[in-house]
């Protein structure tokens, strides 16, 4: 892991296409922007880790096992 110090107005690049900008610093909190390509997602850590548990969660669903009246996605057909 890189540690590094920044002040408010300071810049971060990741690559050539993202940039963090330390905006502000009160107490224990920092605030940041981000500036990436929309190709690029971002995501707060506890947002990405629930995205991932809801994901693996919708991938283990059985969908023989589903109501005829549900509509199956990603590629599916509908087994009415």
């Amino acid at each position: 892991m890189l540690i590094i110090t920044r002040r408010p107005g300071e810049k971060i690049m990741l690559g050539d296409d993202v940039v963090i900008e330390v905006m502000e610093v009160s107490g224990n909190s920092v605030r940041i922007g981000i500036a990436a390509p929309r190709s690029v997602p971002v995501y707060r850590e506890e947002i990405w880790a629930a995205v991932k548990e809801e994901n693996a969660a919708a991938a283990s669903v059985d969908v023989t096992q589903l109501p005829d009246d549900v509509p199956v996605v990603a590629g599916k057909a509908n087994r009415r």
